[in-house]
């Protein structure tokens, strides 16, 4: 028999499972193991990725999401080992993680389970490292807020057992999902996961059941790992809430009297309505502040303005009727907001040149628009481009407004960049820079620190041993570490110590992606090359279909005029009129294309052309990497200008 199996559950993760088993395989460098991977139905190609990256482990591929529990318990099955690490694919293991706990698990003949320190993407402990059975005041404690305004009452923070140090070893009642560690006969015997469990709630259950085998479950501070809570689910929405209480509904009626089930189900339905509503009071505001703020904004100064203008211009201080106010302003703004939505005012990092674009777009459609109204709606051409500076002021107000607030600085850096160092030796350093270049984020690369002295590079900012003073000094935001050059023990020890004021990313060994996540709250995030393509934004999918339908409009109501251009001119109706309905786009990734498993593109509709016209006199650049720069670097020009170059093969069969 093996010593140990791991069990990994994936779903959408390909980038932070790759990072996972990297690791496992560091820390299990002198113990018998196997890994087993239950991939469940992920759409990001991880079964095809894994495969071919790690061709020893054993891969079940599922056709449907079973859930955790279910695809757990299908590992379960199949497992050889002594002992069983259940562990999440968005963890990072140092290399003295598994040792640790096969001495500890067996040098205590109680410990049943146990699990272990576990910190988020910014260096912050994670408190459900250690967690108590959630009875129902325990519950109550915890739903109420009561538990975090007093983390360290035994009484109060039971469910977390804040009164514990985090430091130490401890006996606790409730294991982490994330990182459960077994005795193997024990978990057979048990049978696994509850498969009523969905997600959430599956791993209080298990951990109540070697309690109730007469087993402790322990906490092991002597290791630790990186957990990027929220890949999975990102713990800030509505389903989450949703999901997580339904999970203590289960949890409850399982093992409650009726008269606790009674208390427990009203105070978990209460919880769910006001925690409930209150996510999604804060999900709609988070997403509305900034067009509100720009909406209120712009419309009181141009009702100011009507007024100034009517009383000082015109002398006639009734000289605006009410429906101007009413209708025709609301209009107006409506116009210029559309076009500063569509020029990317909204995305980040907010940009200057954005805004003016998008101000400058919709006063034009206004002065255009402007002359085809009746007389009596026709009030002033200056109104119109006072009104256009003064949204554009607007616009650039509230954004300096955010970022103040953000930053607490009184700057506007609407194109921030943030200061990034890389830790790592020049060669892995120098591929961290290549893929931050290739991935095109918007970063401000200051150099790299290392355990070796590299004086002849211009960009070595220091020795590795001085990593706090160098930080200070260079004023570094974000911390890139190379996890061949430095060890995991090294990245999660610095991570604790210099605490959450940096931002942290790893880039393992022979990956082509930089992993972190700056949110225990928030997914994960990440640079790759295939990831923050402008293609796939909401923005860029809205703009593309306007564009497509304008232009067939008008090249249909214009097709005499032109249609002589083209030898086919069947089919290029044909193309017209797919491109009118939405089944077809004027520019799509040249077709047949194969391309590298570790790279997916996103859909978009059959394309009449392809961005091959554009990069056609590059050298070097082949249909792959034409279809990529296209999905990297989308913009309404691109495809005006693609069009331009392609114009006389519009009757091309697509």
């Amino acid at each position: 028999m093996l010593q140990l199996s791991v069990i990994i559950v994936n779903y959408n993760v390909r980038y932070f499972i790759e990072q996972a088993i990297v690791s496992i395989n560091k820390a299990g460098k002198n113990i018998p193991f196997e890994i087993i991977v239950v991939d469940n139905a992920s759409s990001d190609n991880s079964v095809a990725i894994l495969q071919k990256k790690f061709p020893q482990i054993h891969i079940i591929a599922n056709k449907e999401n079973v859930g955790f529990g279910k695809a757990n318990n299908q590992g379960i099955q199949i497992a050889k080992g002594k002992y069983i690490l259940l562990v999440n694919p968005d963890t990072v293991l140092q290399e003295n993680t598994l040792s640790v706990c096969l001495e500890f698990i067996k040098k205590h003949a109680d410990c049943g389970a146990l699990g272990v320190k576990m910190i988020d993407g910014k260096g912050n402990f994670l408190p459900e490292s250690k967690r108590g059975l959630p009875s129902p005041s325990v519950a109550f404690y915890k739903m109420s807020g009561l538990s975090s305004l007093f983390p360290k009452s035994q009484i109060f923070n039971r469910y977390h057992l804040g009164f514990l140090d985090k430091d130490e070893n401890h006996e606790v009642e409730v294991l982490s999902g994330a990182f459960m560690f077994f005795k193997g006969d024990l978990l057979r015997e048990i049978g696994g996961f509850d498969e009523d469990y969905f997600m959430y709630g599956e791993d209080i259950d298990l951990s109540y059941q070697v309690l109730k085998k007469g087993y402790k479950n322990y906490y092991v501070a002597d290791t630790s790992i990186i957990h990027y809570k929220g890949e999975s689910t990102k713990k800030g929405s509505l389903n989450y809430v949703k999901v997580f209480y339904e999970a203590m509904l289960i949890f409850a009626k399982k093992h409650f009297s009726k008269k606790q089930t009674f208390f427990y189900t009203f105070a978990i339905y209460s919880s769910i309505i006001l925690k409930g509503g209150l996510t999604l009071f804060l999900n709609v505001l988070s997403k509305i502040f900034l067009p509100l703020s720009d909406l209120i904004f712009t419309y009181l100064g141009m009702v100011l303005l009507a007024k100034f203008w009517a009383i000082e211009i015109k002398n006639v201080s009734s000289y605006y009727p009410s429906k101007f106010y009413f209708w025709i302003l609301p209009l107006y703004i409506l116009i210029w907001f559309l076009s500063s939505f569509l020029m990317g005012s909204y995305e980040k990092p907010y940009k200057i040149a954005k805004i003016i674009k998008g101000v400058l777009v919709g006063t034009l459609v206004i002065a255009a628009l402007y002359g085809f109204l009746p007389e009596s709606l026709r009030f002033s051409r200056a109104l119109i481009l006072l009104g256009g500076l003064l949204v554009a002021v607007a616009m650039l107000f509230t954004r300096f407004c955010y970022h103040a607030l953000k930053h607490k600085k009184a700057t506007f850096e609407l194109n921030e960049q943030t200061r990034v160092c890389i830790v790592g030796e020049k060669e892995e350093a120098e591929r961290a820079l290549n893929l931050l270049s290739e991935s095109q984020v918007n970063i401000d690369y200051i150099g790299f620190i290392s355990t070796k002295e590299e004086l002849a590079s211009t960009s070595y900012l220091g020795d590795f041993s001085n990593l706090s003073d160098l930080l200070s000094i260079h004023q570094i935001e974000e911390l890139i570490f190379c996890s061949k050059d430095i060890p995991s023990f090294e990245i999660i020890s610095c991570m604790s110590e210099l605490g959450n004021q940096y931002n942290y990313k790893i880039l393992p060994e022979s990956s082509v992606s930089i992993i972190g996540s700056n949110s225990k709250n928030d997914a994960g995030d990440l640079y790759a090359l295939d990831v923050n393509l402008k293609i796939a934004s909401q923005r860029s999918k809205i703009l593309k279909r306007s564009f497509d339908f304008i232009l067939a409009v008008l090249m249909l109501l214009s097709t005499p005029f032109f249609i002589w251009f083209y030898q086919n001119k069947i089919q290029f109706l044909k193309n017209l009129t797919q491109v009118l309905i939405g089944n077809k786009t004027w520019v799509a990734y040249k077709k047949n294309t194969p391309l590298p498993k570790e790279l997916k593109l996103p859909k978009i509709k059959q394309g009449v052309l392809d961005p091959s016209y554009l990069f056609k006199n590059k050298k070097g650049l082949n249909a792959y990497h034409s279809n990529l720069l296209y999905a990297k670097n989308y913009s309404l020009e691109m495809d005006v200008e693609i069009l331009i170059l392609g114009f006389r093969n519009l009757d091309s069969k697509s």
